[in-house]
């Protein structure tokens, strides 16, 4: 398949249905105790019965960062309703902000494809009509990892840099960080409760924050599918990878998807731009992702 660009709630009580400009509504809904949030934009003369694009922002982030708020507000000045999301983390109502790396980590990887499910629910609720689905670094393989397992709910998916994964990189990466060997904690993990703190431990780039067992296990266990090349060789999904030439951050991405020989998955290499798509670089991927959305 070949994409080229054309040219450069629920809780709260949705009044903008039937608007006939872009409207911005902070939506909230109810999530296993928590509160979820998130940024509802419609495009202008759209309602959600038109079709919805989700968006997923990357690890320990938010919603309102850099590249998921200009990638919102670009696509839906092109004509796209979207709803970006902020993953909890297991902190209820959490704020826009950056993980408060004081705060234990509580959460999982495997979170993250639940709140996702929660929001689509939300959406079926609301009436919504076509869904797509994008994710921008972990995220973006989070997002993957929705589509595979609820592919009758989405009708396209748009992967800005997602994550790769291997696991002796990840070990021995997280001995060279920590100075500790993880396998060990792994091990101990492994004999505690899920929700058991495990004091002092380090996960992903929050030193000795503290992490449940569960936290620990999710991020550092052998996971095959936190690779996302590995995630798109399962899955019949019409599917955009976009990459950035200089992305030091998966800088292996172009390299694992060469052997990707499926006809609904296509890679879009983007010259210069790195893992954040700043700039003029984010009005490219925008195009992309509406070419490819209206292509479907």
């Amino acid at each position: 398949m070949q994409f080229l660009p054309k040219a450069i709630a629920g809780i709260l009580m949705l009044t903008a249905l039937n608007a006939s400009v872009a409207q911005a509504e902070q939506v909230q809904i109810p999530f296993n105790g928590l509160t979820l949030n998130a940024n509802l934009e419609l495009a202008e003369d759209k309602t959600l019965a038109d079709g919805v694009l989700l968006l997923l922002h990357g690890t320990l982030a938010h919603n309102e960062m850099e590249i998921i708020a200009t990638l919102q507000e670009l696509i839906v000045d092109a004509g796209v309703s979207t709803l970006a999301i902020n993953l909890s983390y297991s902190i209820d109502n959490r704020e826009s902000t950056m993980y408060d790396c004081a705060v234990p980590a509580r959460h999982t990887m495997q979170d993250a494809v639940a709140e996702m499910e929660a929001w689509q629910n939300w959406l079926d609720g609301q009436g919504a009509g076509d869904r797509w689905v994008m994710g921008h670094s972990r995220g973006g393989n989070q997002t993957s990892q929705y589509t595979l397992a609820h592919q009758d709910k989405v009708k396209g998916q748009i992967l800005l840099a997602p994550a790769t994964w291997d696991y002796k990189y990840t070990i021995d990466g997280y001995q060279k960080r920590y100075g500790t060997s993880v396998t060990d904690l792994l091990d101990k993990a492994k004999t505690l409760a899920p929700d058991t703190m495990m004091d002092g431990v380090s996960v992903v780039y929050c030193e000795k924050s503290g992490a449940t067992a569960g936290a620990m296990l999710s991020y550092y266990g052998n996971y095959p599918n936190y690779d996302t090349p590995h995630v798109l060789a399962q899955t019949e999904t019409p599917t955009l990878v976009i990459a950035g030439s200089k992305d030091t951050v998966v800088d292996d991405l172009p390299q694992k998807m060469e052997g990707m020989n499926k006809e609904n998955v296509e890679l879009v290499v983007i010259d210069d731009a790195d893992h954040f798509f700043r700039d003029l670089f984010a009005d490219e991927v925008a195009e992309y992702a509406v070419d490819f959305i209206e292509s479907l």
